[in-house]
Order: structure tokens, then C-alpha cells, then sequence
């Protein structure tokens, strides 16, 4: 007759008098909760970010251009739209000034930079503007009639000199407002702009939003509540946010959850024993089952709620930083809601009984008479669910490794980072078979140590289940981190050695003062901004961004661009020089034509004259100054690069090499996102590599005391431990540094156009750290079972 136990009892009993053996499974669950919940915190913060309307807060309707450019890819039931953000500002038509009017009060609203003669650099705006955005008359009169300016600042009248995106003008001071800034006429304004035909926006006063919609037709968007605070930077938080919380949430979920999973399944296997004498006694497979079920129900829910703490501790760290570096507005806040934090204590709950269940199903099914013989010993045979799983990954990583090596551009990218995913995912679920064969190598010099050397060898490739619980961890933590740092110290090193190589001129005047008499006197203006490049055909059609620069001048005394095809000196305007991962992704050549959208989302199609290579230091995009006149914010030259002596009474000056150095300080806000997403799943899976770690060596603690009994030196145990330990180690930095490198090449050939740079002392440390963590996390506990069985 089977025993009946209370199952539920029996679970709450181990829980009660054993703690410690759930210690490790609640550790790696809490990890995992905490990890997923930060990164679902920062996910729903990136969709629900918001901030109050600052400058058209008094304006009840606002009538603005769409800052998105949306593209339609594909045909019929599959077309589906793909948008990108305007890279500055799109402006709507001025002609709606008119279709509005009607309907109440409309106020064109322009706003652009000037500086005057001491070039001191400050806004101007157009006077409808202090409609909606109060600056008083401190002193004299509103401009009404052209040539009439109001100046923010001290009283005075007089004349004074203004520099703007529609030249140098003279103006006569008619007044003085408390608020920095300068006010001219709406129509002067609007002149003086650069871009007299379009406006930044038109507020709309007693007018209802509905009637101001049927009046704009769809040429614009009609934005009223908080939509009318435009922030381009809040647009591109939000986007990085969402990428940060979505993107490498993805991945961090996908490794805590299985790096959770071979915890709780080797929790479980240390228990075997205990399994078997419960069936060798009668207990039913539906028991055990129940048994590791109620386990799971009573540490996955306490783990999950704890978890939600470090979660919300390092969600909001993350999102601080953010805000200090500029990445996020100051006027966003965290959101901390309900469901991320369900969600992650869900995921760890769902694992737990997953991994509990697939771990019990070989104990719950054994015949009670062979149970504790079973028992004794580590299955040999690979699952019959994980193994197809798993080669079916390694054959579509090995896939995509393939058409990595033979792409370029996005396709490689693409094809790069599924290398990375499905290889990992790939040691997780054949984790091992792989162990196995890793013991099998690394334990060949292993065996050359002694005696020693050969019981860890053996110790490791007879227990396989429990050596692969400890290597995944390495191998996730060091492929993911690898392919995050290397790829940007590859980036980085690429850009320095194109800017260095590819910088002729010999010094470079930042937010120049007078360009025009600067271009006269032998400089090249530059106007440096971003660009959207429409690249593919038919259903792979994408946006793609691209650092560009306008040029007034003779680039090439002043930088070698590194033309592989093409000549230009034929650059004019309507034509274009492209950098070749650009060209790649398009493919296209010279003489064909490139869709491109303009800072502000105008679409241009000029035709490339010249394909160059070092468009990743110096611009993807070079185009004539000219076809970017209206287009910029700024309105003007940023740049003038000179050969010779250092220029005088231009603005600040710089020496090439300073430029670079420059440059490389404004991408470090990448480099620390990248380190941060490294060190934040690297830390995680240092935890769970020595937390699994220090879980097999004490439950080793009667197989260590028997090596004693036997003859065994504490000395002996100890190195057959820590060869162990290097065993591990070097299996997880092998398999790591193979995952990485198969990624790497590809996606640094997309990039950079050349071989991934690792630098030594980096991976160093990295292969350093992970030898000291598994050496750490075997020794402290092995020492201390050691002392233990003496007594």
C-alpha cells in the first residue's frame, strides 16, 4: 500500500528544519526578480514618460509638425510602418497661418539663435510669442516696424549689430525686457529665421481643437494638453528607455531565467537521496511532484517580493544616472508601477515550478526498488525535451554566424546579434553535454597535475549536470559583457584612428563667429548634424541615422574622407558623398540616387558623387552647406577647419589634435551605457556562478569527508577542489570568448569596416575575475566543510 504523506507538510517541514538548502535557490530567485523588475521599471518608464508643457503652457491649441518621419514597408495585409525621429525640428507650412485665422487668434511662433559683436550667442524669438510665453516691457515699446529689436538684459537704446541665420543686420533698440533673449517683429522674425516659409509652430487662441483639426486638414498635428510640451529630448528618452527596459531587458531575462532555472534544477538534484527514500518507501511519483511544486510555491513568492527591492533600488540608480549624464529631461520622473513588479515576482514563480518540475520528474518516476541505487549516481543520457532545443539553437546560431561572415552592413548586424542570443541560449539548454566534453579537454592537463588534478577531472566529467549548473553562468555573463565592451572599445578605436588619419586642416574653430569672412579668407565652414537615410527595398526598407556634415569650401584640403570611388570635387548641389557602410546598406554606387530626410524630416534625393571610408570619424553623409540652408536649428556654419596658423577674432580655437580628444568625451555617455549594461548582467551572473558554486561544495561536504577518511590530505582535497574550480573557469571563459568573438567579427566588419580590438588588460580582467570568483566561491566553502568533518 503506497504511503500517503501530507505533502504539503512534508515541503514545509524541510523548509522549517533544512533552510539551508533552499538558500541558494531563493538567492538565485531573488537575483532574477530583481534584475527582470528594474529592467521592466525602466521599460514602463520609457513608455509612460511625460513632461508638463513649458513654453506653450498658456497656448490651450498648438499646431505643430509631426516630429516623427514614417515610412510604409511592404504590401497589401503585411505593410507595416517603420518611424524615426526627426533629428532636430520639423516645421509646419506658414501658409496655415492663413487657413487658421479664422477661427481666433493664430500666433506664429520662430525661434532661432543670433549673436552679437562680443559673441555673446543667445534665442530670438518673433513678440506674437510673449502670447503664450510672458516676457514684460521692462522698459520702452513693443517692435513693431522692420529693424526694431526688444533685448533681454540692461536698459539702454541705441543700435547694435545682431548675427543671424539670415546674415549680419543692424537694429535699433526699442526696448528691454527681464527675460535673456531678443524680439523682433513676427514677419521680421520669421525673415530673419532662415526659414521665412515654415514656422516652429502656430499657437491658436478661442478656437476649439476639433474645428482647428478639420481646419489643418492632416497637413499638421493639432497637439493640446501635455502633448504640447515638444521635447525632441523627451521623444528620444523615451525611445532609449524603452530600448534599455525592452531590448536588453530581453536578453537579461533570458539569462536570469535560465541561470535561475539550473539552480532550482540543481537544488533539486542534491536531493535525490531524499526523493528515492521517499519512493523507496512508498511515496507516489504525483507526491514528489507535489512535494517540489509546494517548495516552489513557498520560497518563489518571498523571493519575488524581496527581489522587487534591490529592483526598484537599481531601476532607480540606473534612471538617475541617466538624468545626471543629460540622457533623460529633468522634468521626467520614474515610474514605479504595479505591473513590472508582479511581473518579475511571476517570471521567478513560473521558473521555480518549471525548473522544479523538469528537475523532479526523473526521482518521481523511478521504480521505488531502484530508487536509491538511481539515486546514487548522475544520469548519462541527454533529455529528450532540452537536447533537440539546444542543437536546434546551435544550429540556427551556426546559421546565422554563417550569414554574418558573408553580409555587410545591417544584414550583418542583424544576423550578429542573433549569433549572440541563440549560442547562449544554446550552453543553457545543452549545458551538459558541453560540460562533459569541457572536462573531457581541459581535464588533459588537469591529469598532468597528480593525483590530485586527476580526481577533479574525473569528479567533473562524471558529474556533468552539476559542472554545467556552474559554467553557464560564466558563459552567459562573459559572452553578453564581451560583446557589449568590445564592441564599443572596437567603435571607439575606429573613430579615433579615421579622425586622426583623416583630419588634414590643422586647427578647428568651434561655434564660429563670422563664417563668411572666414570662408573668404581660405577656411571650410562646416555644419555638422544628423540625417535620416531611407535604406533596402521593398520589405526591408528601414530608417537609418547618419552623422552628416554641409560643407561651404574645399573639403578636401581639409580632410581626407578616404574616397574609395567617386571624385569630390563633384560634390553641388542635389549631389552627395556617402561613407561605404551607408552605400552597403542601400546598395548603392555612384551615380545612384539615396533617399534621405533632413534635419528638420525634409525629403531630399541627391545623387551620390563619391563613396568614401572614414565616415565613421568624420560624417557618413557629406553634402553641399547649401542643401542644408533652412533645414538646421542652429541656421548656421558650427565648424571651420583651417591649415596654417591658429585663426584670430573667428571663435574658439582648438588644435586638430584637441578636436579629437573632444569627440572621443562625447562618447562616453555610450561607453558608460554599455560598461553599466555589462557590469549589471556580469554582476548578476557573478552571483549565481558563486552562489551555485558554493552550493555543490557543501553538499559535497560527506563526499569530502570520506576522501579524508580514506587517506586523503586536507592539502590534497583542497587542490583536487581548486582544480575543480579552474576546470570551471577556463570552460566558461573558453566558451564566453568563442560565443563573443563569433559576434564580434561580423558586427565590428558592419560597423567599423574592420577586425574587432580587444584590449588585452580589459579581457584580462575579465578572464582574472572570473578565475578569482570561482576560485573564491569553491575555496571559502570547502574550507569550512574541511574544519567541519574533523569534529
Amino acid at each position: 500500500m503506497p504511503l500517503r504523506p501530507r505533502t504539503n507538510g512534508l515541503a514545509r517541514a524541510v523548509l522549517r528544519f533544512r533552510p539551508a538548502a533552499f538558500v541558494g535557490t531563493f538567492v538565485a530567485l531573488l537575483m532574477t526578480v530583481a534584475i527582470v523588475s528594474a529592467c521592466g521599471i525602466l521599460l514602463e518608464t520609457g513608455i509612460r514618460a511625460s513632461a508638463p508643457p513649458t513654453r506653450y503652457a498658456a497656448a490651450p491649441v498648438v499646431v505643430a509638425a509631426d516630429q516623427q518621419v514614417t515610412l510604409r514597408v511592404g504590401s497589401g495585409e503585411g505593410a507595416y510602418d517603420v518611424s524615426a525621429q526627426v533629428p532636430e525640428h520639423a516645421r509646419v507650412d506658414a501658409a496655415l497661418l492663413d487657413r487658421l485665422a479664422p477661427l481666433g487668434r493664430a500666433v506664429p511662433d520662430v525661434s532661432f539663435p543670433v549673436r552679437d559683436q562680443a559673441g555673446r550667442a543667445f534665442d530670438a524669438y518673433g513678440w506674437g510669442s510673449t502670447a503664450f510665453s510672458p516676457a514684460g516691457l521692462r522698459s520702452g515699446r513693443a517692435p513693431a516696424a522692420p529693424g526694431d529689436v526688444v533685448l533681454g538684459g540692461a536698459d539702454g537704446t541705441g543700435r547694435i549689430t545682431l548675427d543671424t541665420p539670415a546674415g549680419k543686420r543692424e537694429f535699433r533698440v526699442v526696448g528691454h525686457t527681464d527675460r535673456p533673449g531678443a524680439w523682433f517683429s513676427d514677419a521680421e522674425a520669421r525673415a530673419l529665421s532662415g526659414h521665412p516659409r515654415t514656422l516652429d509652430a502656430i499657437a491658436v487662441f478661442g478656437a476649439d481643437a476639433a474645428r482647428v483639426r478639420a481646419a489643418v486638414d492632416g497637413r499638421a498635428q493639432v497637439l493640446t494638453g501635455a502633448d504640447r510640451a515638444m521635447d525632441p529630448q523627451l521623444a528620444g528618452a523615451k525611445e532609449m528607455l524603452a530600448g534599455l527596459g525592452g531590448s536588453f531587458g530581453g536578453i537579461a531575462t533570458l539569462v536570469a531565467v535560465f541561470t535561475a532555472a539550473g539552480t532550482v534544477a540543481l537544488s533539486v538534484g542534491q536531493r535525490s537521496r531524499e526523493f528515492a527514500l521517499l519512493r523507496a518507501v512508498g511515496a507516489t511519483p504525483r507526491q514528489i511532484r507535489r512535494t517540489v511544486a509546494t517548495e516552489a510555491l513557498l520560497v518563489a513568492p518571498v523571493a519575488g517580493a524581496l527581489g522587487c527591492v534591490p529592483g526598484i533600488a537599481l531601476a532607480s540608480w540606473w534612471f538617475g544616472q541617466l538624468k545626471e549624464k543629460g540622457a533623460v529631461p529633468a522634468a521626467v520622473d520614474l515610474t514605479i508601477g504595479w505591473i513590472p513588479l508582479v511581473s518579475a515576482a511571476g517570471i521567478g514563480l513560473v521558473t521555480a515550478l518549471l525548473a522544479g518540475w523538469a528537475a523532479a520528474r526523473r526521482p518521481a518516476r523511478i521504480r521505488p526498488g531502484l530508487a536509491l541505487a538511481e539515486s546514487a549516481v548522475e544520469r548519462l543520457r541527454p533529455g529528450w525535451i532540452r537536447t533537440p532545443l539546444g542543437l536546434a539553437a546551435l544550429a540556427g546560431g551556426t546559421a546565422c554566424a554563417t550569414l554574418a561572415a558573408g553580409s555587410s552592413g545591417p544584414d550583418a548586424a542583424n544576423a550578429a546579434l542573433g549569433v549572440v542570443m541563440l549560442f547562449m541560449l544554446a550552453v543553457a539548454l545543452l549545458g551538459p553535454l558541453i560540460a562533459r566534453a569541457c572536462a573531457t579537454l581541459f581535464g588533459l592537463p588537469l591529469r598532468a597535475t597528480g593525483a590530485a588534478g586527476s580526481l577533479a577531472a574525473a569528479n567533473s566529467r562524471t558529474n556533468a549536470r552539476r559542472l554545467a549548473s556552474a559554467i553557464t553562468p560564466i558563459v552567459l555573463a562573459l559572452a553578453f559583457s564581451s560583446t557589449l565592451v568590445f564592441l564599443h572599445t572596437s567603435e571607439d578605436r575606429a573613430v579615433s584612428r579615421q579622425q586622426q588619419t583623416g583630419m588634414l586642416a590643422d586647427h578647428v574653430v568651434t561655434d564660429p563667429h563670422d563664417p563668411d569672412r572666414a570662408v573668404a579668407a581660405g577656411a571650410v565652414a562646416l555644419t555638422r548634424t544628423t540625417v535620416l537615410a531611407v535604406v533596402g527595398s521593398g520589405p526591408e526598407r528601414l530608417i537609418q541615422s547618419a552623422s552628416a556634415q554641409g560643407v561651404t569650401g574645399d573639403i578636401t584640403t581639409v580632410q581626407d574622407l578616404g574616397v574609395l570611388s567617386g571624385d569630390l570635387s563633384r560634390l553641388a548641389p542635389g549631389k552627395v558623398a556617402v561613407d561605404r557602410t551607408l552605400a552597403a546598406a542601400d546598395r548603392a554606387a555612384v551615380g545612384d540616387r539615396i533617399e534621405l530626410r533632413l534635419p528638420d524630416g525634409t525629403r531630399a534625393d541627391p545623387e551620390i558623387v563619391a563613396v568614401y571610408s572614414r565616415g565613421l570619424g568624420l560624417g557618413e553623409v557629406t553634402l553641399p552647406a547649401a542643401d542644408l540652408a533652412g533645414h538646421t536649428t542652429a541656421g548656421r556654419p558650427t565648424e571651420l577647419l583651417v591649415r596654417g596658423p591658429a585663426p584670430e577674432g573667428f571663435g574658439p580655437v582648438l588644435t586638430a589634435t584637441a578636436w579629437t580628444s573632444a569627440q572621443s568625451v562625447d562618447r562616453e555617455v555610450n561607453a558608460w551605457a554599455n560598461t553599466t549594461m555589462a557590469a549589471v548582467l556580469g554582476g548578476f551572473a557573478a552571483v549565481a556562478a558563486a552562489n551555485t558554486l558554493v552550493m555543490t561544495v557543501l553538499d559535497r561536504r560527506r563526499e569530502l569527508h570520506l576522501l579524508r577518511l580514506v587517506g586523503s590530505t586536507r592539502r590534497q582535497v583542497l587542490r583536487m577542489l581548486y582544480g575543480e574550480a579552474l576546470l570551471v573557469s577556463g570552460a566558461g571563459v573558453a566558451l564566453g570568448s568563442a560565443i563573443a568573438l563569433t559576434t564580434l567579427i561580423p558586427l565590428t566588419k558592419a560597423v567599423t569596416g574592420s577586425a574587432p580590438y580587444i584590449p588585452p588588460t580589459v579581457y584580462g580582467s575579465f578572464v582574472a575575475a572570473a578565475t578569482a570568483l570561482t576560485l573564491a566561491a569553491t575555496a571559502l566553502p570547502a574550507r569550512r566543510a574541511l574544519r567541519l568533518s574533523r569534529t
